[in-house]
């Protein structure tokens, strides 16, 4: 037997065991190819990595979250209600102090209100809409949908007309309220709101129009209006009663000036 590790018989046979690169490349990507098919089923467990579900259960969660707040909105008020009239039978107080602690109340929002009043309504444009008036840009989506400084802007303008109270949707603003937008939906002291937005004011009606009118962030909404198509309505209601502020009025993460 040759000592040899040539092939029997042959001089130009290639030597068994000789490094191949090719195979070595073929062995390493079918190993990634399988890392990655590995990876992609523990990140789906089993579904369907290309829908939106997920996003779909976010937006479930959120709108049962919405809806619970609102819930333990009306039993707080209702708890209100209780202790007041507890404590208006059992504090002692004078008449005097007692009219004074209502109309603290009233200034404060937490109790209903009623006069006349104007609801200012704002809402998206249509998805297809496109530039009504010549030399003006193709709408960008940002164009087409409700911004928060919209909806601070007639707030704002309607504060600045004297109005005695406002109700943005079902909830009565107090000192404390931020109305926030986040994307094309509306949260109001933890609920969620999709368009059309409806702020409803307790005033002087003329005023509160005079003051819409003249309002500079608003007169630039109006451009958008009508060019765009976003939606805006002022109707006077006659007399309105908005409800009063229902829920909590603790300061939980106010700290003192030093």
């Amino acid at each position: 037997m040759s000592n040899s590790a040539d092939s029997p018989g042959t001089g130009s046979s290639p030597v068994r065991g000789r490094f191949r690169p090719v195979r070595v490349l073929t062995a390493a990507v079918f190993a990634l190819a399988g890392l990655i098919f590995f990876t992609s089923f523990s990140t789906a467990r089993g579904t369907d990595i290309r829908t939106d579900a997920s996003l779909l259960k976010l937006s479930d969660l959120i709108q049962e979250r919405s809806h619970e707040n609102g819930r333990l909105d009306e039993t707080n008020a209702a708890l209100r209600e209780d202790v007041e009239a507890l404590a208006e039978r059992d504090d002692g107080s004078t008449k005097a102090e007692d009219a004074k602690l209502t109309a603290l109340e009233a200034r404060a929002g937490t109790q209903k209100l009623t006069g006349e009043a104007i609801t200012v309504t704002l809402d998206d444009a249509p998805p297809d809409a496109s530039a009504k008036l010549p030399g003006y840009p193709e709408p960008q989506p940002d164009y087409l949908v409700i911004h928060q400084q919209d909806l601070q802007a007639v707030v704002n303008a309607l504060w600045e007309s004297g109005a005695k109270g406002i109700k943005v949707m079902d909830q009565r603003l107090i000192s404390t309220s931020a109305v926030r937008c986040v994307g094309n939906t509306l949260i109001l002291q933890g609920r969620v709101y999709s368009p059309p937005y409806k702020i409803t004011a307790v005033g002087d009606p003329e005023k509160m129009q005079q003051a819409l009118a003249a309002s500079p962030a608003i007169q630039n909404y109006m451009l958008y209006v009508n060019v765009y198509g976003l939606g805006w309505k002022v109707t006077e209601d006659g007399t309105v009663t908005l409800p009063g502020y229902s829920g909590t009025v603790d300061l939980q993460y106010a700290k003192p000036v030093e």
